[in-house]
């Protein structure tokens, strides 16, 4: 029997919602009902390529349309806080981009609007959402190479970026942290927990951005994580979990992988690849499909990327712009501020 279909708002047509889009189009149980953008003329080509009936020219609509039952906001994370509280407060369910916010005030104020109004966040933390990553995820939690003793993950890009693009730019958050470093730091996290102590050193713009940053997580258990991220180098991107009994490696696009090894001792190498029925790596289906599960099942929050894990994960984030002196346009002193020490 066919699942009733879930009716999908999109906030921005970027880039990243339109990846979504052509994902949520190839889903038998999605629905596309509208999309919202503050150029009317962009949300009717939007609407246009996805064959999308109704296109609107204001946030305020979409969060107003009964029709829909779960918003999909693919704005800048500077703007995260406004276009997700705005469709929460209206009563829609929400599935909002990462980094999930500026900074943690402004995500536990989603949080609260969500429970306040009883309705479904999730952060679109794709990455907790892959099969591959959750099938290393359990090897893990199972001991196949013991207890975690290191993580190391790394993101870059080799850019040049211009001054005006929205990288570099501080009123959309700009820089290499919230927009590529929120995965290294939510790998690291998924694996274990949030860090007892942060330390972390950077490379400003004239901006003042991370033009690239590194930060060392520990944990009493004795556990150390090595996180870093670019936009002036383009980096491996990969991963390495190394354990007191083995070590896993993924050799390519961690947050993605198509593939990981497990090196145990004593044993052989063993190689996991992704199925070919998952997709390509580049698919977002995993995330929409966990949203239209937890929908259907009547949960506010996905076990697979839980709101108290994204609140952990902002405050990693902020206590990383803590040390490196990163703060955004709007934000009081000691906004960054976390409760991490070191």
């Amino acid at each position: 029997m066919a699942e009733q279909s879930v009716r999908w708002g999109i906030l921005a047509t970027g880039g990243i919602a339109a990846s979504f889009a052509a994902d949520l189009v190839d889903l038998p149980d999605a629905e596309i009902v509208a999309v919202a953008s503050r150029s009317r003329e962009s949300a009717r080509a939007f609407a246009e390529r996805f064959g999308v009936t109704r296109a609107y020219g204001d946030w305020e609509s979409l969060a107003a349309d009964p029709d829909i039952d779960v918003v999909y906001v693919a704005t800048p994370h500077s703007a995260h806080r406004a276009a997700a509280g705005l469709c929460l407060t209206a009563g829609r369910n929400v599935l909002c981009e990462k980094a999930f916010t500026l900074n943690l005030r402004q995500a536990e104020e989603l949080v609260a609007l969500a429970k306040e109004h009883d309705r479904f966040l999730m952060e679109a933390m794709w990455m907790y959402c892959n099969p591959l990553v959750r099938r290393l995820t359990a090897l893990v939690a199972d001991g196949a190479i013991g207890e975690v003793r290191t993580v190391q993950a790394d993101f870059g890009l080799a850019g040049p970026f211009p001054p005006a693009h929205r990288l570099r730019n501080p009123a959309l958050g700009g820089g290499a942290l919230l927009d590529l470093g929120v995965y290294p730091v939510s790998f690291a996290q998924l694996l274990l927990g949030e860090p007892d102590e942060v330390a972390a050193r950077a490379v400003l713009s004239d901006e003042g951005v991370d033009l690239q940053t590194g930060a060392l997580l520990s944990w009493e258990s004795g556990a150390l994580a090595s996180v870093h991220c670019s936009i002036v180098g383009g980096t491996g991107v990969t991963a390495s979990v190394t354990g007191s009994r083995g070590r896993i490696d993924i050799p390519s696009g961690f947050f993605h992988p198509d593939r990981f090894v497990v090196h145990r001792d004593g044993h052989d190498p063993e190689e996991f690849t992704a199925d070919p029925a998952d997709g390509p790596r580049t698919s977002l289906r995993h995330e929409a499909e966990e949203v239209m599960r937890a929908l259907r099942a009547g949960e506010k929050e996905s076990p697979l990327v839980p709101l108290t894990g994204s609140l952990a994960v902002m405050r990693t984030l902020d206590a990383i712009r803590e040390r490196i002196g990163v703060r955004y346009p709007g934000e009081a002193r000691g906004e960054a501020v976390a409760t991490v020490t070191g």
